[in-house]
Parts: C-alpha cells; sequence; structure tokens
C-alpha cells in the first residue's frame, strides 16, 4: 500500500455512542499531542460526544434502534422508515468529499464504517488504492464472541454473525489499513494470523472511563454499593423497574442508578415516590427501600460498585474491568436482547452472570455473588483479564506516524 503523508486535518468516522466517546477521546489525545485540527463524521447519531474535541461533519442520523439495526427485524424496520439508506448514501459521499481534504483517516467502528472509512481514504484524485493513511481501531468484534460456538450457535445468531467473528470481507478491508488496534490480544493474534497488521495496545472501554464526577460520599450510608446500569437506549423502561425489584429484594446494599439522559426521562415506576435532591439526583422510595437515582455520575458509581446490575454494553464492560461483577438479564430490546446478553457473556466470561428476567432471579445471582467467595473472585478476574488495562488511546496517537 501507498501512503501519502500530506499536511491537513484528521478525519475520525465513527459509527455509535461508544464508538464516538472513543473517538472524542482521541481527539482529545491528539490535541494533547499538538496534531491536528480533528474533524469527525459520526454515522450514527448526532456526534454530541465530539463536542469540544473535533469539527463536526454531516449528514447525520439518529436511529430508533441505536445503532442496532440488525439485533432485530423491528430494529432495521424502524431504521428503514428513518431513512437509513437515503442517509447513508449522502455520508458516503461526504467522506469521499473529505477525503480529498484531509491528511488522515482514523476508523473507530464496525465492519460498516471500516468501509466508509475506505472510501475516504481512496478519495486522493487518482489513487487506485487508499493513497492516505487509515487507521482502524475495532471496539466491537472480539475473539471471545465465538468462543465455545458451534456452526449451528452461528446459525441461532446469523443476525449476529459480524458482530461475532471477523467477516472476509472486514479482513479484507482490514488488510489496506496501516494498522488496525483491537479490544483485546486474542483479536490481534487471529487478525495477524489472517494477514492484517493489528496490535492490542490496552483497553478502549477503560480509556473512555473519566475519574469520578461528584463525591458520593454526602448521599450514601456505609452499605456496599449496588450500580444499577438500565443502559442508554429504550431497554431502561424494561430494566429499571426489574432492577429496583431486585434492589429492594437486597437490603444489605446500597442501590444507585446510574441514568444516562436528563432525570425527566426516567420511566414510569408505579409505586415509587421521588425526593427530589439536586437537578442532578433524586431518591425513589418504596416501604423501606430508598434507591439513589443520578445522572451524569456513571464514573463515580461505577468505581464505588461492589456489584452491579446491568442491561448495558459498554457501562458493563466497563464496570467488569474494574473488578465489578455484573447481573444482566435480557430485555425486548432494542440493544440488550436475549442475543446480545449471550454474546456479552461469552466476552466477560464469569465477570458477567446472566439471570432469567425475574426481580427473584436477578437478586438471587446477586447475592450468590455476594455471599461465594470464589466465585466472586472468579468474576473479578475475569472482568480484569478479558477488558485490560487503560493505555490504548495514547498509545495510538504514539504510534499513527510510524505503524508499517
Amino acid at each position: 500500500m501507498t501512503t501519502n503523508f500530506r499536511r491537513g486535518p484528521l478525519l475520525i468516522v465513527s459509527n455509535g455512542y461508544a464508538e464516538d466517546l472513543i473517538g472524542a477521546a482521541l481527539a482529545r489525545e491528539l490535541a494533547r499531542a499538538g496534531r491536528g485540527p480533528v474533524w469527525a463524521l459520526p454515522l450514527v447519531g448526532e456526534g454530541r460526544a465530539y463536542q469540544g474535541a473535533a469539527q463536526l461533519q454531516g449528514p447525520h442520523l439518529s436511529l430508533p434502534s441505536g445503532g442496532f439495526p440488525f439485533g432485530s427485524v423491528a430494529n432495521l424496520r424502524a431504521d428503514l422508515r428513518a431513512g437509513l439508506l437515503t442517509v447513508s448514501l449522502r455520508q458516503w459521499a461526504a467522506a469521499r468529499r473529505l477525503g480529498a481534504q484531509v491528511a488522515q483517516v482514523i476508523v473507530v467502528g464496525d465492519t460498516y464504517a471500516l468501509l466508509v472509512g475506505t472510501l475516504a481514504a481512496r478519495a486522493v484524485p487518482g489513487a487506485r488504492g487508499p493513497r492516505l493513511p487509515l487507521t482502524h481501531l475495532q471496539p466491537l468484534v472480539s475473539a471471545h464472541y465465538a468462543r465455545g460456538m458451534t456452526p449451528l450457535d452461528h446459525l441461532r445468531e446469523l443476525n449476529a454473525l459480524g458482530a461475532n467473528l471477523f467477516m472476509p470481507w472486514e479482513v479484507a478491508l482490514a488488510r489496506r489499513a496501516r494498522r488496525v488496534y483491537t479490544r483485546d490480544q486474542p483479536s490481534a493474534a487471529q487478525l495477524a494470523r489472517r494477514g492484517v497488521n493489528a496490535t492490542y495496545r490496552g483497553s478502549f472501554a477503560l480509556d473512555i472511563l473519566p475519574p469520578p464526577e461528584r463525591d458520593l460520599s454526602p448521599l450514601l450510608d456505609s452499605r456496599p454499593v449496588l450500580a444499577l446500569l438500565p443502559g442508554q437506549r429504550g431497554d431502561a423502561a424494561f430494566s429499571l423497574p426489574l432492577m429496583l425489584e431486585a434492589a429492594a429484594a437486597l437490603p444489605e446494599l446500597q442501590a444507585v442508578v446510574a441514568f444516562a439522559g436528563p432525570l425527566s426521562g426516567l420511566p414510569p415506576l408505579p409505586g415509587w415516590t421521588r425526593d427530589e435532591v439536586d437537578g442532578a439526583a433524586l431518591w425513589l422510595g418504596r416501604d423501606q427501600t430508598r434507591v439513589l437515582v443520578l445522572r451524569g455520575a456513571f464514573a463515580a458509581v461505577v468505581r464505588r460498585a461492589a456489584l452491579a446490575l446491568g442491561t448495558a454494553g459498554t457501562a458493563a464492560e466497563q464496570a467488569a474491568g474494574l473488578g465489578v461483577p455484573v447481573v444482566g438479564f435480557p430485555t425486548p430490546g432494542p440493544q440488550y436482547v436475549a442475543g446480545f446478553a449471550r454474546r456479552q457473556a461469552r466476552l466477560l466470561g464469569r465477570a458477567l452472570t446472566v439471570a432469567e428476567p425475574r426481580a427473584a432471579a436477578v437478586a438471587g445471582a446477586a447475592r450468590a455473588l455476594l455471599t461465594d467467595p470464589r466465585r466472586r473472585a472468579a468474576a473479578v478476574q475475569d472482568g480484569r483479564a478479558r477488558i485490560g488495562e487503560p493505555g490504548a488511546l495514547p498509545a495510538v496517537v504514539a504510534e499513527l506516524d510510524g505503524a508499517s
């Protein structure tokens, strides 16, 4: 592959909420290293994570599925109605236009993001292959996802085939990249065996976990913290009420909800009273149970947690990476459906216990972790081993012009 190190902006292409967070964190690392300017082309959502970190390019598309069109037929149908195909074509054209103006292309995401990034890298006039340096950060697919799966298992999860495995077309595109950074060492080794210049430098998930956003000490008592992580997407309408029921059955723990949206966006919670603390905190109460709900304090909550109930993607992985065992359960969607829960369990190993979506089952799984030291130690060990240590993004920036 011929590369052309031109002067000009760096273009980051990303396609998802967590991917945008990684892209934005990378943009800030680039700024600290004196690199830039940085342009960002988010393919899913409005790219709010990039505000203040990179210059947003468009067009943008907010999907009803939250970026999981193949999670179910209903997700795909809703996304198509929202203009998925039309806006995608406009984004491809934008990638070509931007690629003719930038010095490098960095992709954060899956095969689709890599395809769009490749279009941008080929946009140099007269190029027959990627003429711009193309770097791929692959924070999604892991070799762990396919561990223990039979061909029949893959057929059962056919809609997630490209999320469980590095497909031939992704490998073909990845071979054209100057370097591919993976989420774990087994994935890097697997891609390297297939002719990809792949490496592992650390955990993207922990790189984007900030310090605690606020001091929780004035709000908490002496009990261990049970973090409730209902997720970013519509799953919370189903999962949060169930988590609260489970928390009520675990009085030995102080339950704290890390809620992503405004507190006014909490789903209906029949039987629970609300007592506002401030604009980002309130108490939910029912009988003798009190549960703290916090907005914009995920890092503060998960760093204090002894255990977590989670129906989330990156948030559950970050908890596991910190050594916090997680109990999950499938929801009707759009994200944390049964197949997603199975995939996350293969990734996290004993760090994630998948229970039936009943409060008694979830509380029972949590108590088993609390009362069995061996089970808890195994969960802590697997979580830290599978997610790894932070440090990927500084390494990417340091190596950006030196990979061969």
